[in-house]
């Protein structure tokens, strides 16, 4: 039985020398709360994130590639039991936890949040839509990302705890999962998390058994994952260095097996783009050995398409601001598999 158990921590206390994020031995999965920091950063639009962005997309590999371990040891998440939920996050830019009985003293004040012009709730529906796109753009990045996600309960459905980051004392509305007042929002979101695990458990890219590296594989004759640039080509040192850049794109090509074992292109090559600008911008859609085009799995901006758009390389795809896509190559190793 205790061979079976899974071994999760978090791994922070007080004190000197109490936070020990990556420091945990084999076998053990931690929190990965830089994983948290830099998503949130990154999505609320902050200046300079694109290298932590790509480290935390790679299960945060500067910090957990060592002593053998394994990608799920980064146990990724956006929110958890203590601070905002995913729906206060886009909501607030304060803590009000004046319900506590302390003062509204109590509780993180840094939450890297962002309200979008209005504290708490409001009829605008401009503010509302990109509310909306933002909390799908958390849920996208955590479900296809390296490493472990965990998902606060009711984050699906967009529950609100009126801006309390510290419920702990709460047994009330606040805290409570109300499954009888989702509405139509809330629906919408649970049916876009639901398309978002089908897409993580039919992709094994998604879930690999081996860090990601970028680093060329002569054997194989390929790049595990490439960065990419709005242009469709690898980033350059000064595009990584551009405090202005908050678009990229991430390349999981399928002929780098997890194993290294395995018959090349069993696995299905995607691209992965992300847009933190508040504005459009147009991404040149890659060319890959062994496809002829590209098929988009998801789409942040339209999230009830029900079947997959296909995109011929070289195409040019506008990317809405602050969204997130998928692509899947489709070509010679078969027609797409859609999530």
């Amino acid at each position: 039985m205790l061979s079976q158990v899974k071994l999760i921590a978090e791994p922070w206390d007080l004190g000197p020398g109490g936070y020990q994020v990556g420091h945990f031995t084999p076998g053990w999965a931690e929190w990965n709360d830089r994983f948290r920091d830099t998503m949130r950063a990154y999505w609320k639009g902050d200046a300079g994130k694109l290298p932590d962005l790509a480290a935390r997309l790679t299960a945060t590999g500067d910090l957990f590639n060592k002593r053998g371990r394994k990608p799920w040891a980064s146990v990724n998440f956006i929110t958890a039991h203590d601070g905002f939920t995913l729906n206060d996050l886009v909501s607030y830019n304060e803590k009000h936890n004046e319900a506590n009985g302390e003062g509204n003293r109590d509780g993180r004040a840094d939450n890297l949040s962002w309200n979008h012009g209005v504290e708490g709730p409001t009829d605008d529906p401009n503010i509302r839509a990109l509310r909306l796109r933002q909390m799908r753009n958390f849920l996208a990045t955590l479900l296809l990302a390296q490493g472990t996600p965990m998902l606060l309960a009711g984050d699906e459905f967009a529950r609100t705890q009126r801006g309390n980051n510290n419920a702990y004392a709460q047994d009330s509305e606040i805290s409570w999962l109300d499954w009888q007042g989702i509405g139509t929002d809330g629906a919408a979101l649970i049916e876009f998390t639901r398309a978002l695990i089908r897409i993580r458990k039919t992709q094994p890219m998604l879930r690999r058994g081996r860090f990601l590296t970028g680093a060329y594989n002569e054997e194989l004759g390929v790049r595990d994952v490439t960065w990419l640039g709005p242009s469709g080509i690898p980033m350059t040192i000064e595009q990584w260095n551009d405090a202005n850049g908050r678009c990229l794109g991430m390349l999981l090509d399928g002929r780098a097996q997890p194993t290294g074992i395995r018959q090349r292109g069993s696995d299905r090559t995607l691209l992965l783009v992300l847009n933190a600008h508040y504005d459009m911008v147009k991404f040149k859609l890659p060319e890959v050995v062994g496809g002829s085009g590209w098929s988009c799995l998801a789409d942040t901006n339209q999230p009830l398409q029900t079947a997959p758009r296909d995109f011929a390389f070289g195409a040019e795809y506008e990317v809405t601001g602050r969204s997130l896509l998928l692509f899947e190559m489709s070509g010679a190793g078969g027609s797409p598999v859609s999530g």
